[in-house]
């Protein structure tokens, strides 16, 4: 055995068992996409495509000389931006700037959140039954039972009994769904009965569709698990984590952060500097500029909503029925069949979509399609849907 071979099977002994990334399994259906006549139209993952704002990249621009270390718990004038972010856009007041810190991604907080907890094997994460496969790989990662569940109430007592973290995810992904002010306060209540921390994971909070859609007259925020209504004064045992990926196309920027209880994001805070999971300051000046300048984010929305426009109907004349979708970048669809047979069908046409299944088990049957590609790929998606007529539902009833 020569050095790299045995080094390769060293690391597979002694490594985590972590699964495949599930994205890998797409590439037959790209392939069998790719070749229709006016090409592949990717509707699969949810990347901004559209130009990070001028004003963000003049931050950036600005910042880039930055010889010292960054500090882990970030700069006083962006927990500043931040706070005022969250009481301009949330309608969470008053939060104080020790309870809040830049992450490098939304998505590396997810995957390291129990971990830095101090969750161990024989604790127990509620993540939602349909559910983004990064909260399992949290659970994985520090050894912990993931259970899925939409209501603490579902769960065995003795299991209950074990919960340590419970996740929301609202607006959802993969299915847009959104908890109103009541299920929120039910949620809270519930974990704090049994002394469990709750993560609520709202990105596509300022992406709301129909009456969660504040650009429109009547149109209501997203709630926020922050929401003075919901917390009752304490933002004790509570965190919310956001991203600018989706807003404001900054995706590859890793900005992120995450605010609530002011003693876990000290304990954060310590572990990160240790660590080394900073946010470099470049980027934590360009998350300034982007939380003071709401018409970025604005435009960017018209742009989704003209996208979602033509989709949604087309998504319905193909015979599929959209459920939930009540924000964010995505609708979640169903043909009345098979997950992978509707995106083999999907995929002849020339789309490709996110497979329900990859979200759990509570996700077969359905699909998910992204309104984050570019307008003239979205448009060609629609046309093609309607092409079909109704032959998606009427191959699932024959």
């Amino acid at each position: 055995m020569n050095l790299q071979s045995g080094l390769l099977s060293q690391s597979r002994q002694f490594g985590l068992d972590l699964p495949d990334y599930p994205w890998e399994t797409m590439v037959p259906f790209k392939s069998v996409a790719a070749k229709h006549p006016q090409g592949l139209v990717d509707l699969s993952i949810g990347t901004p495509v559209d130009a990070t704002s001028d004003v963000v990249r003049e931050a950036l621009i600005e910042a880039a000389n930055a010889p010292g270390y960054p500090g882990a718990h970030g700069t006083s004038s962006l927990r500043e931006a931040i706070v005022d972010w969250f009481s301009r856009r949330r309608g969470v007041p008053f939060l104080d700037p020790d309870s809040v810190m830049p992450t490098i991604g939304s998505k590396e907080l997810i995957a390291w959140l129990p971990l830095m907890l101090g969750l161990q094997p024989g604790d127990v994460i509620v993540r939602p039954a349909t559910a983004y496969p990064t909260y399992d790989i949290g659970a994985q990662l520090c050894g912990a039972k993931v259970v899925a569940a939409d209501d603490l109430d579902e769960l065995d007592p003795a299991v209950r009994r074990r919960v340590r973290l419970v996740w929301i995810n609202s607006p959802a992904n993969p299915t847009g769904q959104v908890h109103d002010l009541a299920r929120m306060r039910t949620v809270v209540a519930q974990a704090r009965e049994i002394g469990a921390v709750v993560a609520s994971d709202e990105c596509y909070a300022e992406l709301g569709w129909g009456q969660w859609d504040t650009d429109l007259v009547g149109g209501e925020r997203v709630p926020s698990v922050l929401d003075p209504r919901v917390t009752e004064g304490s933002t004790k045992g509570l965190l919310a984590t956001y991203s600018l990926s989706k807003q404001s196309n900054l995706a590859g920027y890793r900005a992120a952060f995450v605010a609530g209880d002011r003693q876990i994001v000290k304990d954060l805070v310590n572990t990160r500097k240790h660590a080394g999971m900073i946010v470099p300051s470049p980027v934590m000046a360009a998350m300034e500029a982007a939380l003071h300048d709401d018409e970025h984010v604005r435009i960017q929305k018209a742009v989704y909503r003209k996208r979602r426009r033509l989709l949604l109907p087309a998504v319905k004349a193909a015979g599929m029925e959209v459920k939930f979708s009540d924000a964010g970048l995505y609708l979640w669809a169903t043909a009345g069949m098979d997950t992978w047979e509707t995106v083999r069908r999907l995929a002849e046409i020339g789309i490709v979509v996110g497979p329900g299944l990859f979200y759990g088990a509570a996700g077969e049957g359905y699909i998910r399609f992204s309104i984050t590609a570019s307008d003239e790929r979205v448009a060609s998606a629609a046309e093609r849907l309607i092409a079909t007529g109704n032959t998606l539902a009427g191959a699932s009833q024959g």
